[in-house]
């Protein structure tokens, strides 16, 4: 594959010939156990399943919510989505990388090469604190070039546009109720039958389609959170935004034979009325 059809591979793309501006990601990942036994549990032996266990155990029993979250360094990508989005804003197409294989090292390899492809502007939730942090040390993992990433900034203010930290003030709020909440104010379907607490049980169950179906959800709640904040930055305004979501809304319902899981996301706008 090359650099040029990075994320032309079930894409869902029309032929615009308008350059991509803002690639809007989400990922999900799971457990390494192996490094989890061979770091965290050195000398016990444990199997990579048992380590895993162990350590979620001890998360939920130090969490003051009873997460079992594990920190990202220990963390892999098994699905990553993308989007890509016009100067314009306008959805162009997504994919979610190396389907339907979802090989951990290819969906790296192909997301690093889109991203010095395209050298678009990165949109992300809660990307400084996971997403990004992720593919960076899978990069380090697997060995892979990201220099087109590297050499720009990384800086939060200026670099890759992180939504939550945006909206919370860069960190001076917490943002309670997350992507979720902000995608259900506009409508959108926000969580449906997934949740970020099933993916490892969906790993283990070998249901890799069923969490990129989530994961692509989640990067679509992330583009239309976007197109919000650009009324707010003044980039676009109100009837530009219904324009350009009319269109994607138009997209996504002729793509509903390649990604099926589209037609529940469809079937669960809502029209939000304002108080």
């Amino acid at each position: 594959m090359g650099l040029a059809d990075t994320y032309s591979s079930r894409a869902a793309t029309p032929d615009t010939g308008t350059r991509t501006a803002y690639l809007v990601i989400d990922t999900e990942s799971v457990p390494d156990g192996r490094l989890l036994s061979a770091v965290k549990y050195a000398g016990t032996n444990l199997t990579p399943e048992a380590a895993v266990e162990r350590a979620r155990d001890e998360s939920r029993e130090f969490s003051r919510d009873g997460s079992d979250f594990l920190p990202v360094s220990f963390q892999v990508p098994v699905g990553v989505c993308v989007l890509r989005a016009g100067p314009d804003f306008a959805l162009q197409g997504f994919s979610c990388l190396d389907a339907p294989q979802f090989h951990p090292r290819e969906i790296v390899r192909t997301f690093w090469n889109g991203v010095a492809c395209h050298k678009a502007k990165l949109v992300t939730f809660n990307g400084r604190g996971f997403d990004m942090p992720l593919l960076e040390l899978a990069a380090f993992r697997y060995g892979l070039s990201a220099r087109e990433y590297y050499q720009n900034s990384r800086n939060r203010f200026n670099g890759p546009i992180d939504l939550m930290d945006w909206l919370s003030n860069f960190g001076a709020c917490k943002m309670t109720g997350g992507l979720n909440l902000l995608a259900k104010l506009l409508g959108k379907p926000g969580k449906m039958d997934v949740s970020g607490a099933q993916v490892y049980e969906l790993y283990r169950a070998g249901k890799l389609q069923e969490i990129n179906d989530y994961c692509l959800c989640d990067t679509l709640d992330t583009y239309f959170v976007f197109l919000r904040t650009r009324i707010l930055t003044g980039d676009i305004n109100l009837e530009q935004e219904a324009e350009l979501v009319a269109k994607a809304k138009e997209l996504l319902a002729t793509k509903t034979a390649e990604f099926p899981v589209l037609r529940k996301y469809l079937a669960n706008w809502t029209d939000f009325a304002s108080m």
